[in-house]
């Protein structure tokens, strides 16, 4: 007799894999991810550490599929901006200040998922979950282009530019520190989105319309 997983069963192990992701992206937002150790976060889970290897076998695969789901959590939330957006245009904003939204207001556990080393490999996963966000924005300068708002261009290469430009000011070494003030943190949000919005070709002053369109969904995420 083949043995079937109850309803009760598949939740409660759906729920305890949530746990120890939860734990895991927790470490890594207060530690990097040198934090994301198996033992710890079992603690931090309350399950035993041999629980953590039944649903990730090594800690690259936990580390990977941490990857994995703030890259999903992140996309989830740009297509949301830009899906209620007014026009295809807008939607590009709204879809870069996410970007910077997401970068900076978790700026530790951005860099962990971008680029901080580590001693497993997840470049795999790392690739991955910037290709899936180059891609999106990739779509929203193509829509814009497309609707006669933007100059031809490669969308691919654009879309990658824009997103080097904005890690690398937010959450890379040469990073603007003491960014807790909200204020400071609404004001770097809207320059890198207008950035964005120049380098593909939006003329200045409606470039600017288009930051402060996007402005309120960058500062409810910031908690400003």
């Amino acid at each position: 007799m083949v043995y079937r997983r109850t309803h009760q069963v598949v939740k409660r192990l759906a729920a305890r894999r949530s746990a120890i992701l939860a734990a895991a992206r927790d470490a890594a937002a207060e530690g990097g991810m040198a934090a994301v150790q198996i033992a710890p976060i079992a603690v931090r889970a309350n399950v035993a550490a041999g629980t953590v290897y039944r649903y990730f076998p090594s800690k690259a695969d936990l580390i990977s599929e941490l990857i994995a789901e703030v890259s999903r959590d992140e996309l989830a939330a740009i297509r949301r901006a830009a899906d209620a957006a007014p026009g295809p245009s807008s939607a590009l904003a709204a879809a870069v200040t996410t970007v910077a939204v997401h970068a900076l207001s978790q700026r530790r556990l951005a860099w962990g998922i971008l680029a901080e080393p580590v001693d497993v490999d997840v470049s795999a996963s790392r690739l991955a979950s910037r290709r899936a966000v180059v891609d999106e924005v990739a779509s929203r300068i193509d829509a814009a282009v497309r609707a006669g708002h933007l100059p031809a261009q490669d969308t691919s290469l654009a879309a990658t530019a824009l997103l080097g430009a904005l890690h690398e000011a937010l959450v890379g070494p040469l990073a603007v520190d003491n960014m807790d003030d909200p204020g400071k943190l609404r004001d770097a949000v809207q320059t890198v989105t207008l950035l964005a919005l120049r380098a593909v070709g939006v003329m200045d002053a409606r470039a600017r319309g288009l930051v402060v369109q996007a402005a309120l969904p960058a500062k409810a995420l910031v908690g400003a």
